[in-house]
């Protein structure tokens, strides 16, 4: 296996921080490897303890490295939470070869010119994203390299983050002993991977329940428009649980997990479990019809906060309707809860790959996909270190696909 061909991402999630080791062969992406650990420090979707999330992150890269037998050094981590914004912004450059042939290094100007706008003090720019490039005037241009022109412009979306969150991300991921090499939205990126070319083009919304919280994307045109994160999520689901059968949380969790059902309709009368009670030495016995009312009205209501949401951002009425991802979405019967609140086509969406054919894996093979893809038609760099160093041979430090993935990325940062 060569390094060069190794991605690696890492997701710092509300109930899980995981590892996910893609390699990419020819352009196609294999997962070779998958870390998970139970996430402390982390309520609704931001980081309140830093040690404790040190060690969630290590315990998840300990667990990834133990799979494949290599070394993890480098990672791109995901970014998400109500502090991020999209802002449109236009760069314009004029080519700069005699012969007005668009080359990588015009591109780079170009995208450099759009980065260069005004920004609150407690704000800054995490990535920029191109709509479009125009070539004198030529619009809907995807790729301008090799065309001959005067002019170059692009317009993309500047996605910008408060400082003090992007901060103690980087501070966590450096504290567990890795380097960042690069921070991707995590929005993007599962767009890119769960929606298809008309679904971006016609207009759809991309909601990820997770525990702590839930994002909201929509798409149009291609491109990401709007993106909004509500604090509601699984956990409220647990505590709802926790609550109703009398029972710790962490009772209520696996409840949740084995046996939980989003519809009373879908739910089994006959499907019994007992629970142990707090001060009580008694276990309870419940149906899973029993905990089915207590988990769809708070289904209900979080898909009723998420349609007002999507409404307040002017999409209502997405030609696509909703796709739904996120690792709460894996309880039975949420699909026709979701339609019946949603009140439009809805679907669920999960990665097509071996070992990670989850919802709760979206985000972070979302990642590697985006990184992948995207490294395909950006410039070659300087020479970095690969992503993971392998436990026996000595890595490799030619310049390669990944040297070329980081540097596109470290300019996004």
């Amino acid at each position: 296996m060569s390094n060069n061909d190794v991605i690696v991402s890492l997701d710092i999630g509300t109930s899980k921080v995981r590892v996910i080791i893609g390699e990419v062969i020819n352009g196609a992406i294999n997962i070779i490897g998958v870390g998970s650990s139970e996430s402390e420090g982390i309520r609704k979707g931001a980081i309140v303890d830093i040690d404790k999330t040190v060690e969630s992150i290590r315990s998840a890269v300990d667990h990834a490295e133990r799979m494949v037998g290599i070394q993890i050094s480098d990672v791109f981590v995901g970014i998400s939470g109500n502090h991020i914004a999209l802002q449109s912004s236009h760069g314009v450059v004029a080519v700069s070869n005699e012969d007005r042939e668009i080359g990588d290094e015009d591109i780079e100007r170009v995208l450099q010119a759009a980065r260069v706008i005004a920004l609150p003090p407690e704000r800054e720019i995490i990535g920029i994203v191109p709509k479009q490039f125009l070539v004198d005037g030529l619009e809907g241009i995807q790729d301008p390299r090799g065309m001959i022109g005067v002019r170059l412009e692009v317009e993309a979306t500047i996605i910008t983050g408060t400082k003090t969150a992007v901060h103690n991300l980087r501070r966590v991921v450096e504290k567990s002993g890795l380097r960042i090499a690069g921070l991707t939205l995590m929005s993007l990126a599962s767009g890119y991977l769960t929606l298809s070319k008309d679904e971006k083009s016609l207009g759809t919304v991309l909601v990820d329940v997770g525990a702590g919280a839930t994002t909201i994307s929509v798409f149009l045109d291609g491109n990401m428009a709007a993106t909004s994160t509500i604090p509601v999520g699984g956990d409220f689901v647990t505590n709802d649980i926790s609550i109703g059968l009398h029972t710790q949380t962490e009772h209520a969790e696996k409840m949740k997990l084995k046996f939980g059902c989003a519809s009373i309709d879908d739910a089994a009368a006959d499907q019994v479990f007992k629970v142990p009670r707090i001060g009580s030495n008694l276990d309870k016995e419940f149906s899973q019809v029993d905990l089915a009312s207590i988990i769809e009205p708070r289904i209900e209501e979080i898909f009723q906060l998420i349609r007002a949401e999507v409404h307040r951002l002017g999409y209502g009425n997405a030609a696509g309707g909703y796709v739904l991802t996120g690792g709460t979405v894996n309880l039975p019967g949420i699909l026709s809860v979701a339609k019946r609140e949603l009140d439009t086509s809805v679907r669920i969406a999960l990665p097509e790959f071996i070992g990670v054919r989850d919802p709760s894996y979206t985000s972070g093979v979302g990642i590697i996909n985006f990184v992948a893809k995207n490294a395909k038609t950006r410039p070659s760099g300087n020479t970095r270190k690969a992503a993971v160093k392998a436990s026996s041979p000595a890595a490799s430090d030619k310049p390669g696909f990944f040297e070329r993935v980081k540097n596109f990325l470290s300019e996004l940062i």
